[in-house]
């Protein structure tokens, strides 16, 4: 199942040369990035209880990739991109992340067979769907899917 965690560089062009300085300026990828240079994601997530977020984790994403330390796991999605749990209390609660898959339904299927609902299921008037979780802290995880 592929998964993707944003591409920053994806595709964004100058379309129209009639457009003012401020729009072609906010058109341009983010952080400077030029099209086409290579990108890694690390995204993190920090948690107020270690063990408690990685059971809730293990049920979300399946088994980490690795464990890096005792306060810290990560997944590793795809080529370049993971997302990682880090013991941080002070910060635990505000993460927010959106991981588009290939085949959202067959993935929420797996999450519920590792005994996670999501708490809320939305389709946009595109199409586009969405499957909301939320880890014991409160952080949003969402996977979405493309029209069936």
């Amino acid at each position: 199942m592929a998964a993707i965690i944003g591409d920053a560089c994806g595709g964004r062009q100058l379309i129209n040369d009639a457009r003012t300085h401020d729009q072609r300026v906010r058109a341009r990828p983010a952080l400077g990035l030029a099209r086409g240079m290579a990108l890694d994601m690390y995204a993190g997530i920090p948690v107020t209880d270690h063990a408690t977020a990685l059971g809730w984790y293990q049920r979300l994403l399946g088994s980490p990739s690795y464990v890096a330390s005792d306060t810290e796991a990560v997944w590793e999605l795809g080529e370049h991109r993971s997302i990682f749990i880090e013991l941080r209390p002070e910060q635990a609660g505000h993460a927010m992340h959106t991981i588009i898959v290939d085949d959202l339904d067959e993935l929420v299927a797996q999450i519920a067979e590792r005994g996670l609902d999501a708490i809320e299921r939305e389709t946009y008037s595109n199409g586009v769907r969405k499957a909301i979780y939320r880890d014991p802290d409160e952080s949003e995880i969402q996977f979405g899917g493309a029209p069936l």
